[in-house]
C-alpha cells in the first residue's frame, strides 16, 4: 500500500512542477541572488525595521520618505576622525559608480551625538559630502531608541575637556531595498565596487524610456 501512496505523490509533484515552474524558477534565481551578496545578507531580520527622526532642515523623515531608493543607513556623528568621513566618501563613490542608477539611492546618516550635533552643523557636514544625502538627529532618548532599534552601540570616551569627547560607535551599516526591507549589513573594508555589485541585484530594472 505504500507504493501507491508514493506514485501519488510523485505524481502531484510532478503536477506542480510543471504548472509552477516559472514560480519555482523565480523562487530558486531568488536564493542564487542571495548567495552572492558579498555584504552579510540579513534578508528577514527582525531589527532594523526603521527610523523616525527630524533630517538636517528639521522635517521629520522615516524610512517610507525613500520608499522605491535601497536606502543605505549609517550612524556616526560629525567630530568622528576617521570612520564616519571615510564611510561618507565611499558611499559618494558607490553612487558614482552606480551611474544612471545613483538617483535610486539614498544615503541616511543618524547622528549617535545629539549633544553637540546640530541641525545647523549636521546640514554642513554632510552637504560636504553629498548635499542628496540625509542626516538624522533625535533627542538623546531617541538616539538611544533608534540606535537600540538597529543594535548599534555606542559610547563617549572621555576627552581632555569635557565638550572634547569622542564617541565609539558601530561602524558597519545597512543596507534597506527599495520596497523597504533590511537586507545587508556591510562590515568596514568591502570595497565599493563590491557593494555596487550587491546594490544592481537589489535596484528593479529601469522602466524603459
Amino acid at each position: 500500500m505504500s507504493r501507491p501512496a508514493c506514485l501519488d505523490r510523485r505524481a502531484l509533484l510532478t503536477l506542480l512542477m510543471g504548472t509552477m515552474g516559472s514560480i519555482s524558477a523565480t523562487m530558486l534565481s531568488g536564493c542564487e541572488e542571495r548567495q552572492h551578496f558579498n555584504a552579510l545578507n540579513i534578508t528577514g531580520a527582525t531589527y532594523a525595521q526603521g527610523f523616525d527622526l527630524l533630517d538636517q532642515h528639521g522635517q521629520r523623515r522615516t524610512l517610507a520618505d525613500f520608499r522605491g531608493k535601497a536606502v543605505l543607513v549609517f550612524f556616526g556623528y560629525t567630530q568622528c576622525p576617521d570612520i564616519c568621513p571615510t564611510t561618507l566618501n565611499e558611499m559618494v563613490e558607490i553612487k558614482r559608480l552606480l551611474g544612471p542608477d545613483g538617483v535610486r539611492l539614498q544615503t541616511v546618516f543618524i547622528s549617535v551625538d545629539p549633544e553637540r550635533d546640530t541641525q545647523a552643523l549636521l546640514k554642513n557636514y554632510i552637504d560636504a559630502f553629498d548635499p542628496s544625502f540625509v542626516a538624522l538627529r533625535g533627542t538623546a532618548e531617541e538616539t538611544a531608541a533608534v540606535a537600540k532599534a538597529f543594535k548599534v552601540v555606542y559610547r563617549k570616551a572621555p576627552g581632555k575637556t569635557p565638550s572634547s569627547y569622542t564617541v565609539d560607535h558601530t561602524a558597519a551599516f545597512f543596507v534597506f531595498d527599495p520596497q523597504g526591507h533590511i537586507r545587508l549589513y556591510v562590515r568596514p573594508g568591502l570595497r565599493p565596487a563590491d557593494l555596487v555589485s550587491d546594490l544592481q541585484q537589489l535596484l528593479p530594472a529601469a522602466p524603459p524610456s
